[in-house]
């Protein structure tokens, strides 16, 4: 089968989808262009403000489509085959992912822009808000573990390509340095000179380029520089990442975090473009002489319900695969800034609803760079940044684009996805400690910041589980499943608290079907994954045993937190028999209003 093939039909849903379902979604949601939004009714020109859907979406996407669409599908898809990855892509981006954002996006717009977490609170229980604002932190907290590993680990060691080129962790190290330091650079000029962001744009995106370039030239390797192993030498990056969190959550948007996500949004885009073009061309070419490097789809499409090392395809497909078809650090994305910015609700389509589907193409483009290996290859059993950098590289190949030069900007673009990802969670966690605390200003700033960047530290710090052959298993692997799991569950968390608040103002019995259906099956998969990793952790041969393993333990806590906000959301709907006597802004009598 044609891998251009997949990637048309699968375009084709998520079209229709976007056309068909998209707009029942606006029609149940009323969606009105004319009903006053906070970005207009509570404008300021910093937080509050109204921008054009097209600058809205680009910042939207670069937010949201992180490293999760890339590093989900391919693990998926090395562990269970790509059919069952690709469904899953399609069919809960379609009717979980994209209707958790839109719903989370019109639930904040229609609530001042407020949080989700503070949407709960108005609905349900302040201690529904405060176990909500617990469970985040929390969730964010394994987003940072597992993205700060899995670049770390691509900044050591080198790997051989397919035609003899060797590429090195330390060159893509460098080009990532450079990178970082562009927006910064970027960002003085905006602020203190009369550069305007077209002509920065225009200046900065090819120097991004240029870094690809560069960084081979003069790899910072860390290992030989120092004379410490591979495996410290990942460790001191899981430090010196963590200490870059620190700076980005605490500096002036202005000076990092707004250049970096402006020309980090435009270099996922030519990522993605390029990718996409490659296989076209490939795919063309596979059609017509049937000679392509991408033409053929060489994995297998199904390896069976268990995987190599013994994970269930359910749940473990659902948890794995977060980003790309639903994952529950969109909502925060949804009701934290995009909400702020949202001209009118008629563009919440395009922005909730539109980037979900895009971040499923995403995925797709993703699980092509595993699709296109033999199922015996020796790549397929590589890091995922390797295998889409892999991927990328092939897909290139087909512009004409040498397979080393491919390689490194597929290595540059998945660390600057995780880049997107760390600033955003770092600064949220950073918010959250801010409000379970009450500090606020610069000690604030300091100790919220300080709290969400060690807590990670430490588990990264800890000594390396070992697998069954005695080697060290990465501390990305490690977290990720307790990622994805938590992920997903905060997503199911969200559609509960949404559900809430549309049955409490709507009394719809579409609500169930569209919000609650949704939100059975993410918390039913989710909870699933984490009591396995409870029985996996602490019972061994039948018998309960104490573990070293952090992962029993939060998953633990995740599942307590959990049960306590799904017994406070329950006892709503069962002390709330009477419809409200107001509109969407009522708070039922007994009930905390947020704000």
């Amino acid at each position: 089968m044609n891998l251009l093939t997949i990637l048309l039909i699968s375009a084709v849903v998520l079209l229709l989808a976007y056309r068909i379902y998209g707009n029942l979604l606006a029609r149940l949601l009323k969606l009105d262009p004319t009903t006053p939004v906070p970005a207009v009714t509570m404008r300021d020109d910093n937080d509050y403000m109204p921008i054009e859907p097209k600058f809205l979406l680009s910042q939207h996407f670069s937010a949201i489509a992180a490293a999760g669409p890339i590093v989900g599908p391919i693990l998926a898809g090395v562990m269970f085959g790509w059919a069952p990855a690709l469904i899953w892509i399609l069919v809960g981006s379609v009717f979980i992912g994209g209707v958790h954002d839109i719903t989370a996006l019109i639930a904040s717009v229609r609530h001042k822009a407020r949080s989700i977490a503070e949407v709960v609170a108005q609905y349900m229980t302040k201690r529904s808000y405060l176990l909500f604002l617990t469970f985040i932190w929390v969730a964010l907290v394994y987003i940072i573990v597992a993205f700060t590993d899995v670049v770390a680990g691509s900044f050591v060691g080198e790997q051989e390509l397919a035609d003899g080129s060797i590429i090195r962790g330390g060159g893509t190290a460098t080009s990532s340095l450079l990178y970082l330091a562009l927006p910064i650079i970027m960002g003085l000029l905006l602020r203190y000179t009369k550069l305007t962001v077209g002509w920065a744009t225009i200046i900065f995106l090819p120097l991004v380029l240029a870094a690809i370039y560069v960084g081979p030239l003069i790899p910072f390797d860390l290992a030989a520089t120092f004379g410490m192993s591979n495996a410290a030498a990942v460790k001191t990056w899981d430090v010196l990442l963590l200490v870059y969190c620190l700076i980005a959550a605490v500096v002036p948007v202005w000076m990092l975090l707004q250049p970096r996500g402006h020309l980090g949004g435009y270099f996922l885009f030519i990522a993605m473009g390029a990718a996409m073009l490659g296989i076209l061309i490939g795919g063309v070419k596979g059609w017509v002489t049937g000679e392509s490097s991408v033409a053929t789809i060489n994995f297998s499409n199904f390896k069976g319900w268990t995987s190599d090392d013994g994970k269930a395809l359910v749940p473990m497909l659902f948890i794995t695969i977060a980003c790309g078809a639903c994952s529950g650090f969109h909502c925060l994305i949804a009701s934290g800034t995009t909400s702020k910015q949202l001209r009118h609700e008629g563009d919440a389509k395009l922005i909730g609803y539109g980037a979900m589907l895009m971040e499923g193409i995403v995925a797709i483009v993703s699980l092509g760079c595993v699709m296109i290996l033999m199922t015996d290859s020796a790549t397929a059993k590589l890091a995922p940044g390797a295998i889409y950098a892999n991927g990328l590289g092939t897909f290139l190949g087909e512009l004409g684009i040498p397979m080393s030069l491919g390689y490194s900007f597929g290595l540059l673009a998945f660390t600057t996805f995780v880049y997107d990802t760390l600033d955003v969670c770092t600064r949220l966690g950073r918010y959250i400690i801010e409000e379970l605390t009450g500090l606020k200003g610069k000690v604030g700033a300091w100790v919220g910041t300080g709290i969400t960047a060690i807590v990670p530290l430490i588990f990264l710090l800890l000594p390396p589980q070992i697998n069954a052959n005695g080697k060290p298993i990465p501390a990305w692997r490690v977290f990720w499943d307790l990622f994805g799991a938590s992920n997903q569950l905060l997503a199911a968390l969200a559609l509960v608290g949404i559900t809430v608040w549309l049955w409490r103002t709507r009394r719809q019995k579409w609500v169930w079907l569209v919000t609650g259906l949704p939100a059975v099956w993410m918390y039913i998969v989710s909870m699933w994954a984490l009591c396995i990793f409870v029985k996996n952790g602490f019972f061994k041969d039948g018998a309960f045993a104490v573990t070293s393993n952090p992962v029993p333990w939060a998953a633990t806590v995740l599942i307590a937190l959990a049960v306590l906000v799904l017994i406070e959301a329950v006892r709503v709907f069962i002390e709330d028999s009477q419809p409200p006597k107001g509109g969407e802004m009522v708070v039922p009598a007994g009930r905390v209003a947020a704000g």
